[in-house]
């Protein structure tokens, strides 16, 4: 049998070609669990907003590896010690991290699973793929958990300037067109080294790391919290639980194998066995759309008038404020459906609800960014910078929403 050529180059609109570095990392990407992020999209249901956003977790996981590598390059060029082993397992470790998420990400941790969030079943699939891999994945598994003695590595997979943040906000800007998130994470990383085994950024990066929080807070706000893909997002979740609470008082709902499996059954950490994990990575973005369209004719009202919301882009009003809502301004639009529709109190909530979000740019004391001066003093970047905005953005800003129907008349 003729040996396939495993150093592939890929082309990303992005950063231009990427290279596979090694076999491994070429057969982690051949994997079935891999190619299913090629149908989970990066951003949720953010298309319905920035039509452009149709970019995939696949997408994001190979920018990601491509940093990892730019941030190898540039440490060992600053003298720190990376071995081979800790390189592939790096890059082991970035391209798997988001391995674990479900269709349109955040929606199911709400709805087709209790509580399991994605970082939990990433790890479960790498430990499984690690089966399959002869134990090749063991030490990138140690660096993932934060395990591994050298503190600094997990912090280029997870931190609060990772490469996760550097592709993503990069990435989605390009993919959304909101140009505020552009930053530059080249210069980022050529500024990276390590101090007593934790990440710093030398002095002259310290205006990057400022506009780079700052796009960070920006996106959030533009594009993250969108109050339209909030409401699509809050909905979706809605039309999960409704398909959930119907599948289970006996009613037979059109649903690929998969997808009908979460809703018949109550999946928690402790029941999430390995024919779960496998039913599981049967599950994408397809599964949750193809199923809309057929609810959309469901005979139920509340899922069929979701589903179309979702599938016809017809969504609820939201209202966004800096205080909760008053009770009575709910329970009105809860009485105005009831009217309106004939339904019942209960189904009226699916329609009518609130709900918060915060934005928290930077969280001092959680792993925080640290400068490093000429003068080798390292200080934390809100001391660090005469940007007084910065400590504003280290703070949490809260805000209120409630969704309720339009009214055509």
């Amino acid at each position: 049998m003729k040996k396939r050529n495993k150093l592939k180059i890929l082309n990303d609109p992005i950063y231009g070609f990427i290279t596979i570095p090694n076999e491994l990392i070429f057969d982690l990407i051949e994997h079935k669990y891999f190619q299913r992020l090629r149908r989970i999209s990066q951003m949720g249901l953010s298309y319905l907003v920035y039509p452009g956003a149709h970019h995939t977790r696949f997408h994001h996981a190979l920018g990601c590896m491509h940093l990892m590598q730019k941030a190898v390059r540039v440490l060992r060029f600053k003298g720190v010690n990376i071995s081979e082993e800790e390189e592939e397992a790096l890059y082991v470790a970035i391209l798997l991290h988001d391995i674990g998420h479900g269709p349109f990400s955040h929606a199911m941790e709400h709805s087709i699973v209790n509580e399991v969030n994605h970082e939990s079943i990433s790890l479960m699939f790498m430990e499984k793929i690690n089966e399959e891999f002869n134990g090749s994945l063991t030490l990138a598994i140690q660096i993932f958990k934060g395990e591994y003695d050298r503190n600094f590595l997990h912090q280029l997979i997870s931190g609060q300037l990772d490469m996760d943040r550097l592709d993503y906000l990069k990435r989605d800007s390009f993919y959304t067109g909101v140009s505020e998130g552009n930053i530059n994470s080249e210069r980022l990383i050529t500024m990276i080294t390590v101090v007593n085994d934790e990440l710093v950024i030398e002095e002259k990066g310290i205006y990057s790391v400022e506009k780079f929080l700052l796009a960070r807070r920006l996106m959030y706000w533009q594009v993250y919290l969108h109050k339209t893909s909030l409401v699509a997002e809050n909905l979706l979740i809605r039309v999960l639980q409704r398909a959930k609470e119907l599948v289970n008082s006996g009613v037979k709902l059109p649903a690929s194998k998969a997808l009908s499996f979460f809703l018949e059954n109550r999946i928690t950490f402790d029941n999430f066995t390995p024919e779960v994990l496998e039913l599981f990575s049967r599950l994408d973005d397809y599964d949750v759309v193809s199923a809309m369209k057929e609810w959309v004719y469901s005979d139920d009202f509340v899922l069929k008038t979701l589903s179309a919301m979702i599938i016809e882009r017809d969504l609820l009003k939201i209202k966004i404020k800096k205080k909760p809502f008053k009770t009575e301004s709910k329970q009105k639009q809860i009485e105005k459906i009831k009217d309106e529709y004939q339904i019942s109190d209960e189904d009226a909530r699916y329609f009518v609800f609130e709900g918060t979000i915060s934005n928290q740019a930077y969280h001092q004391n959680k792993q925080n960014i640290n400068i490093l001066f000429k003068s080798r003093k390292i200080v934390d970047i809100v001391e660090a910078t005469d940007e007084y905005n910065l400590e504003a953005l280290s703070k949490p800003v809260k805000k209120y929403f409630m969704c309720s129907p339009k009214y055509k008349h």
